[in-house]
C-alpha cells in the first residue's frame, strides 16, 4: 500500500506526461505481480464497491477525532471530500504497517462487505491506526468506491508496454472486457507470448476527436465516409466458439440485456462487429430512432420480460468489422472493412415479416465539404448529433487516436437558465462551489411565474469565472441543506446540451443531455432566462443547426 500511495501522490502531484509516465514505469518494474495488478485495475478507471456506508463513516471517523458531529460535518463541508476529511482529522498512527497493495484488498478491504457494523467498526479503527497522510487517504477513497487519479488507461497501457516490451495495442486488448486482477492475469498481461485473451474478450474501442473548424481542413471530400452520428450505445457484438457476447464501449458485458441482438447474431460468421445499440419505433415497414432515455430502460433491466422487448425494440446498427473467422481485419483499410460489412449483412437469411435486428449504417454521400455540410443540417430532423467523418483507408486504431475519425457534431442548443442552487466540487475543487443546478420560468395556474430546477451543470467555466461564482454563492446563500446551498437568484448563464425531450421525472418535465455552462450572461436579468413554454416549442420544432 505504501509504495501504491507514493505512486498515487506523484501521479496527483504532476500535470506533465513524461513525469506520470517515468512514475508508472518505475512502479510496475518494482512491484510484485499481485500489486501489480490491483495498482492496473485501479488505474484503469474500476473501482470496488463502497464497502462501508458513508453515514457509518462519518460517526466512526468522528468518534476517533474526538470530535462532535458538527464540527465533523463543518470540516467536511470546508474540505468537501470525505476521504480527505477523515485522513485530516484521524490522530496520528501508533503503529505502522508493510501490509502490500494487494493484501491490502483481497484480505481487509473486500471481506469488510461482509461483516456486521461493529466488526466493520474495530477493523476500520485498526486499519486507520495503521496509515498515514496519503496512505490513509487512498485507502478511504478504496472503501468508498471514490478511487480516482488524473492519468488516462491509454497512458497506463503504454507504461505496462515500455516495461514489458510488449505493443501497447496488444496490451490495450488483453486489458479491454472483464480483466480480473490477479497475479497469474497480470503475468499474462505482460508476456511476450501468445495473445492471451479468451473467446469473449471484445478489442479495445476505437474512438473519435470531435474537429474544430471548416472540415475542408482534413483535405479531399473524396477520402472520407461520412455517416450520421446517432445517439445510442456503442457496442461490439463478438461471435467466437459457439459463443455470442454484446459490450458495451465502457467494456460492460451486456448480452443478457439486448437477448434478440444476440438471436440475430446466429446468422452472421464468426467475427467481431463494431456498432451502435437504437432503440427504435416501427410502424409497418418504417423504423425511427428513439431518445437515448427510451434506450435506459433497457439497461436497467438484466432480464427484460416480454412487455419490455416489445415495448422497446431496439437494432444493432453495424458500421465496422474488426474480425473476421478468426483473422484480425484491423489493419485493413476501412473501406475493405466496410465492402465485406455490407456483404455480410445484405446475405443475411431474415425472415421477411419479421424485424431486422441486424442493420448496415448508412453512408451519407456527398461531391464536396460544402454539400456535406448541407445534408448536416438534417441532423435535428432525422434525431442524430451531425456526421461521423472517417479515413477512408484508415486502419481500426486504438482508443482516442487523432487524425483518422473525427465527429462533427451540430451546433449544441442552448438556453438562458437561473442559478439557484450550487454545491462543492472534490478533489482540487472541494473548497469551491462548482457544481450548479439551474432553473427555468415556469407559469403557474394563478398566472404569475415561478422558477423550476431545469438542469446540473458542473463545467465549462475558467477558473476565473468559477472564482468569481464561489464568491457570490458564498455571499448570497439563502439556505443550506447539507453539502447544498440555496442561492439568491441573481445569476444567468447560458447552459449549452446536446439533446432535449419531455420526461415525467424531472419537475420542470423535460430533461437535458450533457449540459455544460457556456458563459455567464452578465448583461441579463433573471427576468430574461427562458421559460418551458420556449422549450417545448423547441421540442415539437428542433431550430436548423
Amino acid at each position: 500500500m505504501k509504495r501504491f500511495a507514493q505512486l498515487f501522490a506523484e501521479l496527483d502531484s504532476s500535470t506533465r506526461t513524461s513525469d506520470k509516465t517515468r512514475a508508472l514505469a518505475e512502479y510496475f518494474r518494482a512491484a510484485d505481480a499481485p500489486d501489480a495488478a490491483w495498482a492496473v485495475w485501479f488505474l484503469t478507471g474500476n473501482r470496488p464497491r463502497a464497502a462501508v456506508k458513508t453515514t457509518l463513516l462519518h460517526a466512526w471517523a468522528a468518534e476517533a477525532a474526538g470530535l462532535p458531529d458538527w464540527l465533523f460535518a463543518e470540516s467536511y463541508d470546508a474540505v468537501g471530500d470525505l476521504a480527505e476529511t477523515i485522513a485530516l482529522i484521524l490522530p496520528p498512527p501508533s503503529a505502522a504497517s508493510d501490509v502490500s497493495l494487494a493484501s491490502w484488498v483481497e484480505t481487509r478491504l473486500l471481506p469488510l462487505r461482509s461483516l456486521d457494523e461493529p466488526a466493520q467498526r474495530a477493523a476500520l479503527l485498526g486499519y486507520w491506526n495503521e496509515l498515514a497522510g496519503t496512505e490513509r487517504f487512498v485507502f478511504n477513497k478504496l472503501i468508498t468506491g471514490g478511487f480516482r487519479v488524473g492519468v488516462s488507461a491509454l497512458l497506463v497501457q503504454r507504461s505496462l508496454a515500455e516495461v514489458s516490451g510488449v505493443d501497447a495495442k496488444i496490451i490495450a486488448h488483453r486489458l479491454t472486457g472483464m480483466w480480473a486482477p490477479s497475479a497469474e492475469s497480470y503475468r499474462r498481461l505482460m508476456s511476450p507470448e501468445g495473445d492471451a485473451f479468451d473467446a469473449a474478450q471484445p478489442y479495445p474501442f476505437f474512438l473519435a476527436h470531435p474537429i474544430e473548424g471548416d472540415p475542408a481542413q482534413l483535405g479531399d471530400c473524396a477520402d472520407w465516409q461520412a455517416e450520421w452520428k446517432w445517439d445510442g450505445i456503442r457496442g461490439q457484438l463478438v461471435k467466437r466458439q459457439g459463443g455470442v457476447h454484446l459490450w458495451s464501449r465502457g467494456e460492460e458485458l451486456i448480452s443478457e440485456q439486448f437477448p434478440e441482438i444476440l438471436a440475430a447474431a446466429a446468422a452472421l460468421p464468426d467475427g467481431v462487429y463494431d456498432g451502435e445499440i437504437l432503440a427504435v419505433t416501427r410502424a409497418g415497414n418504417e423504423e425511427k430512432v428513439r431518445p437515448f432515455a427510451d434506450l435506459q430502460k433497457r439497461l436497467g433491466r438484466k432480464h427484460p420480460g416480454k412487455k419490455v422487448l416489445a415495448d422497446t425494440p431496439v437494432i444493432f446498427l453495424a458500421y465496422d468489422l474488426l474480425e473476421l473467422e478468426g483473422e484480425d481485419w484491423r489493419p485493413r483499410p476501412l473501406h475493405e472493412r466496410r465492402a465485406q460489412l455490407h456483404r455480410l449483412i445484405y446475405s443475411l437469411v431474415i425472415d421477411p415479416s419479421g424485424p431486422r435486428v441486424l442493420q448496415l449504417s448508412d453512408l451519407v454521400r456527398a461531391p464536396s465539404w460544402e454539400t456535406l455540410a448541407l445534408a448536416r443540417q438534417e441532423s435535428r430532423a432525422r434525431g442524430t448529433e451531425g456526421l461521423m467523418l472517417k479515413q477512408r483507408d484508415s486502419a481500426y486504431g486504438v482508443g482516442r487516436t487523432r487524425g483518422d475519425w473525427w465527429k462533427w457534431k451540430i451546433e449544441p442548443w442552448t438556453l438562458d437558465c437561473v442559478l439557484v442552487y450550487a454545491q462543492r466540487g472534490h478533489g482540487k475543487r472541494a473548497s469551491l462551489y462548482t457544481d450548479y443546478t439551474f432553473a427555468i420560468w415556469k407559469d403557474t395556474e394563478a398566472g404569475g411565474r415561478e422558477l423550476v430546477p431545469f438542469a446540473k451543470a458542473y463545467s465549462g467555466l475558467s477558473d476565473e469565472e468559477i472564482a468569481e461564482v464561489d464568491a457570490f454563492i458564498k455571499k448570497n446563500t439563502l439556505e443550506k441543506f447539507g453539502p447544498m446551498r440555496t442561492v439568491k437568484p441573481e445569476l444567468v448563464f447560458e447552459l449549452a446540451f446536446e439533446g432535449i425531450q419531455r420526461s415525467k421525472r424531472h419537475k420542470s418535465g423535460v430533461a437535458v443531455r450533457f449540459p455544460r455552462m457556456a458563459r455567464i450572461r452578465r448583461d441579463k436579468k433573471i427576468e430574461d432566462a427562458d421559460t418551458l413554454s420556449t422549450i417545448l416549442r423547441m421540442i415539437d420544432n428542433p431550430p436548423m443547426p
